[in-house]
């Protein structure tokens, strides 16, 4: 009997030798931290790659009746003509060069008047309403050389071009010869037009050159 209940008691739940006579705790478990929740990062201006301070943005307050800006709220004209030569120059090389071919009069006449236009609007952009820079870095200096470099070239060679189709059209009549040499021409502005956009862009959006205003003599 003495031996039943030592054995008893030995064995009862409520008792553990080898702990002391406490029970076994499950250890609190750490919170975990949501992964699917993430810290708000700060807002960044795309533009200038910095953080956006409200006297930077002041007055930038969503209004549906001023979405379209009026030619005065830009700081300069320079990019709203500049679009121009870009697209017209670029295409009219490429339509001349596939009417080597197909030699046919309305092509001749479409390029000649895509011509015209690209080279008025070319020469808008890069004498009458260049726009007129200060306070540029020196690495932005060296970009803004390149970019007038081949603004001029674009003007040369889209003068010639010109030039080319006018006698394209109305003295050799559309002669393949004539389209071939017109078109080369027109290759040459096409291209020096891709790199003066290239160059103007990289001013824009790397240098920082024109975005409201900045580094502008002359605003209107």
């Amino acid at each position: 009997m003495l031996c039943f209940l030592f054995i008893s008691v030995a064995l009862s739940p409520r008792t553990v030798i080898a702990h002391g006579g406490e029970k076994h705790k499950e250890k609190a478990k750490t919170p975990q931290a949501d992964s699917s929740r993430q810290e708000p990062e700060d807002s960044r201006d795309t533009v200038v790659l910095k953080d956006v301070t409200p006297a930077e943005h002041a007055g930038h307050v969503a209004n549906p009746g001023e979405v379209h800006a009026s030619l005065a709220d830009f700081p300069h004209i320079h990019p709203l003509i500049v679009h121009f030569p870009i697209m017209l120059l670029m295409i009219a090389a490429a339509m001349q060069f596939v009417n080597i071919l197909f030699r046919k009069e309305e092509l001749n006449w479409a390029v000649t008047i895509m011509v015209l236009v690209g080279f008025v609007t070319a020469y808008a952009s890069s004498y009458w309403s260049h726009p007129h820079t200060s306070g540029l870095s020196a690495h932005a200096e060296l970009v803004l050389e390149q970019h007038d470099k081949y603004a001029d070239y674009t003007v040369y060679l889209a003068g010639i071009g010109l030039v080319a189709q006018l006698l394209s059209v109305l003295v050799f009549k559309g002669k393949r010869w004539s389209i071939a040499v017109a078109a080369v021409i027109l290759i040459g502005a096409g291209y020096a037009v891709s790199m003066a956009g290239h160059y103007g862009a990289q001013l824009v959006h790397i240098e920082g050159v024109g975005p409201q205003g900045k580094f502008l003599e002359q605003h209107h």
